[in-house]
């Protein structure tokens, strides 16, 4: 099978897109036909070794990118625990430390909990955009746990994550702050904000010009970490999608009035139900899947030089 495989760390141009042994579904597993394969800032961090650390002699070498997957079911294991059948349409979360390996190849053997059935009337490229940034948004609200009719501020909203987050707090009931550049407002706006501000230094500011009192949370998907603190309430809470000291962030928050979450999209690997919720809001309209562009296996390392570049809205999506 054709495969795109990193053998050594560095820029796009260590992607290559090789020829493989085909996986086949163990005891318990499915195998997936990968037809599309989303693009993603892990995927960067694979490719160039930030998280080498991750991996061990368990992981598939030559290391494999990709988090998001659709395809079909080709292949059932023994004793799989599965309503699905062969021929059913799926997307999923794979982690890439993992034995399946990444998404960027022709075919991928996982459990079943990984995988639901694609969102009626989505393509299989649209789908490959849900699940690895809508669980992450899923997961930050679900720590957050916040009732019905609160506050939640948004940083990054443009981004998948920062997207999904809005339109998965607004399908929770809760009143959404988001963040924009100027070109970025109708945008925003149609994926629900009540309130859009501009993206900035000054965006904490502003919130608290609007809401005295601050917000009753922050999901960070900017990573601004420290500065984001001024606009959260006493006893509020921040939702952060990486824990200080790493590449991009500013110190967390340092105040003890103030709850810190680390958003960690590995633990809803096998929460299928999470990802079938997801499922149901894109085909009740709550969701949206926003491909930015669409590259053929061979194109890997352009679709990263153009993710590397900034101002993507919307994810890049790979096909096999």
């Amino acid at each position: 099978m054709k495969a795109v495989v990193v053998s050594e760390y560095g820029g796009p141009d260590v992607l290559k897109a090789i020829e493989v042994s085909q996986p086949h579904a163990g005891p318990g597993q499915i195998r997936v036909h990968v037809r599309a394969a989303a693009v993603n800032p892990a995927d960067v961090h694979i490719r160039t070794g930030e998280v080498d650390s991750w991996f061990d002699d368990v992981v598939p070498r030559p290391l494999r990118p990709g988090m998001d997957l659709a395809g079909f079911v080709d292949e059932i294991g023994e004793g799989a625990q599965t309503e699905l059948s062969v021929g059913d349409a799926v997307m999923g979360m794979v982690i890439p430390m993992d034995p399946s390996g990444g998404s960027y190849a022709e075919y991928v053997a996982l459990d079943p909990r990984q995988v639901t059935r694609t969102p009626a009337g989505f393509s299989l490229v649209e789908a490959a955009t849900i699940p690895m940034n809508g669980l992450t948004a899923r997961r930050a609200l679900d720590l957050l746990a916040l009732p019905s009719g609160t506050w939640v501020a948004v940083t990054g909203a443009a981004g998948a994550v920062g997207g999904f987050a809005i339109e998965i707090a607004k399908a929770d009931g809760l009143h959404v702050i988001a963040d924009a550049k100027p070109a970025d407002t109708e945008l925003i706006r149609r994926l629900g904000a009540d309130e859009v501000l501009l993206r900035g230094d000054g965006y904490a500011r502003e919130i608290r010009e609007t809401h005295a009192d601050g917000v009753d949370a922050v999901i960070d998907a900017a990573l601004l970490g420290g500065r984001i603190e001024p606009a959260i309430r006493t006893r509020g809470q921040l939702a952060t999608l990486r824990s200080a000291g790493q590449s991009g962030t500013t110190p967390l928050p340092g105040r003890a009035d103030i709850v810190i979450h680390e958003v960690v999209v590995l633990e809803y690997r096998f929460a299928r139900d999470k990802l079938d919720a997801l499922r149901e809001l894109a085909e009740a309209g709550r969701i949206s899947a926003r491909v930015a562009d669409v590259y053929p296996t061979d194109g890997a390392a352009e679709a990263h030089r153009r993710l590397e570049s900034g101002g993507v809205r919307g994810r890049l999506v790979l096909t096999f």
